[in-house]
């Protein structure tokens, strides 16, 4: 005997992998690491203090 498919949870599950599929290529495209956001933070607070810093009264 062949085995029954459900029709319904094969459609959801080809979905939900294409969904993931079309995530993770956003990822590599768009997606920063955590050190790279970090970094530019730490980069623009420098850069405020600096302008704070240089600021006449």
């Amino acid at each position: 005997m062949a085995d029954l498919v459900n029709l319904n949870k094969a459609r959801k599950a080809k979905a939900k992998a294409d969904a993931r599929a079309r995530a993770d290529e956003n990822a590599v495209k768009f997606g920063r690491t955590r050190a790279e956001k970090k970094l530019e933070t730490a980069r623009t607070e420098k850069d405020r203090a600096d302008l704070d810093g240089k600021k006449r009264e």
